[in-house]
């Protein structure tokens, strides 16, 4: 998510900790290199210019606390500072005893008709009936691919096959649901903020069905345009909410973010993949520690329950305990693969988010098939007590495996080094991290 941006400012970060001495020239160095990185993410200039002088100011001026290092004051200002750019946390508010409808609106390809089926599903598994209508008319195809979306998952689709009006399907699909639904949800055709016949088209929904929220979606690769965008559809008819769509390889996704911030509007979501599964709520703060190296533990919890990853808590306390065997490794494995992308989860742990490439992490991603095939063809014995593995061994599960005495021994090497690094790494210095960072620990 965002790369290079948090690349930039952790190397800022580093640049800064690794100072003999903190100055004024030093601060000065550290407030130019966070400016290059967010000018270079497509963040305002006036932006960039306005956070960077408080940032020195506060850095100058204000004396940390007690048992707060110099260096740790200067980059919880940054944190501060750089969440408050993003905006006030919100939250999707849904009424009791009642169908919510929800309007979605966008221009075409900023991800529109998969982020409905996404956030359907958000709102499948927080326990809401959910329903969705097809009135995209206007892009061939849009009704299958919402319909393959959404279906797969037990999610009902309304959609009308003779009828070409989006208005009056949505008419019918409001009725439809209406009683039978928490929530439903309308994909509208997508949008241009110059196409006048369109935006006239969402005004004339709106006006029928009144939606309860109206939700932008907008592309993260398209950086501050999206303040434009955002006030154009915002003058039709009130935006309730936007969800950024596109953060997993966006280059621009920290302008896009603050010029949406800067209009006002609410960010509910983001959405940092291809799979129906990603999408989580937007939390400014949470997401500035991410991009700092400083994690965010409360999501990835929420990634696990989403997931419906199992927690076995005995297999958890023998690994952080050092007793940890190649079954438990196994384990690991098969759990991370119900939560995507491995950058995604390590992005989320505080104090290793900012020490692994993502390079390294795509290499490591490559080496799970492997690794998964090789323990799969060790005895029960050499699973539990990997350390009896020799070289004959190694050569009997290099050949059932499939693979070579190099791949076995790279396994066997990486399950020392994890052990060690449990062992090196318990919850202490973890809670230390999260204190200096101002959050609460115990939540």
């Amino acid at each position: 998510m965002l790369e290079s941006l948090r690349e930039n400012l952790r190397n800022a970060i580093n640049k800064l900790v690794g100072a003999s001495s903190v100055d004024e020239e030093t601060v000065t160095s550290f407030v130019r290199d966070i400016q290059r990185a967010l000018i270079q993410a497509d963040v305002n200039v006036k932006l960039v210019l306005d956070i960077s002088e408080r940032v020195k100011r506060r850095a100058l001026e204000e004396k940390p606390p007690p048992g707060i290092s110099r260096k740790d004051q200067i980059v919880k200002i940054l944190y501060e500072e750089l969440s408050l750019m993003l905006g006030q946390e919100s939250k999707l508010e849904l009424k009791r005893d009642k169908t919510n409808i929800i309007m979605m609106v966008g221009i075409q390809g900023s991800g529109k008709t998969s982020t409905v089926a996404k956030l359907a599903r958000y709102l499948l598994k927080k326990n809401q009936k959910v329903g969705v209508i097809a009135a995209d008319t206007f892009r061939p195809g849009a009704v299958t691919q919402l319909r393959t979306l959404c279906e797969s998952f037990g999610i009902e689709v309304y959609y009308s096959e003779s009828e070409k009006n989006p208005v009056k399907i949505c008419i019918e699909g409001k009725k439809y649901f209406e009683g039978k639904k928490d929530v439903v949800i309308i994909d509208t055709a997508g949008r241009h903020k110059e196409e006048k016949g369109l935006l006239e088209e969402m005004e004339s929904i709106a006006r029928e069905v009144k939606p309860d929220v109206n939700i932008l979606v907008v592309d993260g690769t398209i950086g501050q345009q999206c303040y434009s965008q955002a006030l154009a559809f915002h003058q039709v008819y009130p935006v309730g909410g936007i969800i950024v769509t596109k953060l997993d390889g966006a280059s621009k996704g920290g302008g896009a973010l603050a010029a949406v911030a800067a209009t006002g509007a609410k960010i509910l979501f983001i959405t940092n993949g291809e799979r129906i599964d990603d999408i989580e709520e937007f939390s400014p703060t949470r997401f500035v520690g991410r991009l700092l190296g400083l994690g965010d533990i409360k999501a990835l919890l929420e990634m696990v329950k989403q997931a419906e990853v199992e927690v076995d808590e005995k297999r958890v306390k023998r690994i952080i305990g050092g007793k940890m065997t190649m079954n438990d490794l196994l384990y690991q494995l098969e759990q991370t693969k119900k939560l995507g992308s491995l950058r995604k989860i390590v992005e989320h742990l505080p104090g290793i988010s900012g020490m692994v490439k993502g390079e390294d992490l795509e290499k490591l991603e490559e080496r799970i098939s492997v690794y998964r095939s090789i323990i799969q063809s060790m005895t029960k014995e050499e699973r539990e007590n990997p350390e009896m593995i020799n070289s004959s061994r190694i050569k009997r599960i290099a050949l059932g495996s499939g693979r070579n005495d190099k791949d076995v021994r790279e396994l066997l090497t990486r399950y020392k080094q994890m052990k060690t690094f449990v062992k090196m790494n318990r919850s202490r210095e973890l809670r230390q991290m999260l204190r200096r960072m101002g959050s609460g620990v115990n939540e």
